[in-house]
């Protein structure tokens, strides 16, 4: 036998035994038992913390697989810290795991925090939980914040969330910034735009002849998206800044 296999054995032997007795003790009193899950989450809470990305990964991943009241507040607090995306990925699913009933209003909450991560973090988590409650919660102050990692949040969480028939409305909101940001944001937005479908053609009208170049031809390229989607979009916002150096509105043809 080797060292390996002898120590995993020894670990199976100790845990066995160790849930024996605290199976035991926990007919007893269940004193033993609440101690030991105390200092589980205390573990797995402080694990959130660790410098290390990977401990962080772990903690998060553990949580999830366990979903416990105690853990919602620490994950929403750490998701508006944690500097790796892999790891807010996981905060993000960790919450998903737990009830809506304790996640979406503290969720909410943060959206009123004057951190960008925070805001940003909680509209994806939302985006992910899908429910209609958080509608309300999408408001204008989002979909057009200052912080381009809060606004592209906001358009991802409000293009799943918007209630049938009010798509017209919000593709109005979101055709007010056409034109911003980088390429990223810009195809971020023309995403949430092409995702709400025909309601927003009304509503890039007026950016297809607003007095600002960029805005003209982000608004023909997300219309050449809705039109053609194998389009991409790096070709189709370059020809829509063709057509506009040119003079054209991309109106001709229609």
């Amino acid at each position: 036998m080797t060292r390996s296999s002898l120590r995993t054995e020894e670990v199976v032997s100790m845990t066995v035994t160790g849930q024996d007795t605290n199976t035991r003790r926990d007919a007893d009193t269940g004193t033993d038992a609440d101690v030991d899950t105390d200092a589980d989450a205390a573990r797995a809470i402080g694990g959130l913390a660790d410098e290390r990305a990977s401990v962080r990964l772990r903690a998060a991943l553990a949580i999830g697989s366990a979903p416990d009241p105690r853990y919602v507040g620490p994950l929403v607090e750490r998701c508006a810290t944690e500097p790796e995306f892999f790891v807010r990925d996981m905060l993000t699913w960790a919450l998903n795991r737990h009830p809506v009933t304790l996640t979406l209003p503290a969720l909410l909450h943060e959206l009123r925090s004057e951190r960008p991560q925070a805001r940003s973090q909680a509209l994806h988590t939302l985006s992910k939980i899908g429910d209609p409650q958080a509608w309300p919660a999408i408001t204008r102050a989002l979909l057009t914040d200052p912080d381009d990692e809060v606004a592209r949040s906001a358009w991802r969480a409000a293009v799943v969330l918007v209630p049938e028939g009010e798509e017209p409305v919000l593709a109005t909101v979101l055709a007010t910034q056409l034109g911003r940001g980088g390429h990223e944001t810009q195809l971020s937005l023309s995403r949430a735009l092409v995702a709400l479908g025909e309601p927003m053609v009304a509503a890039l009208l007026p950016a297809r002849t607003a007095a600002d170049p960029a805005v003209r031809a982000h608004a023909l390229a997300t219309e050449k998206l809705l039109r053609d989607p194998d389009t991409g979009f790096a070709f189709a916002i370059e020809e829509a800044k063709r057509v506009v150096a040119l003079g054209g509105s991309g109106q001709e043809g229609h």
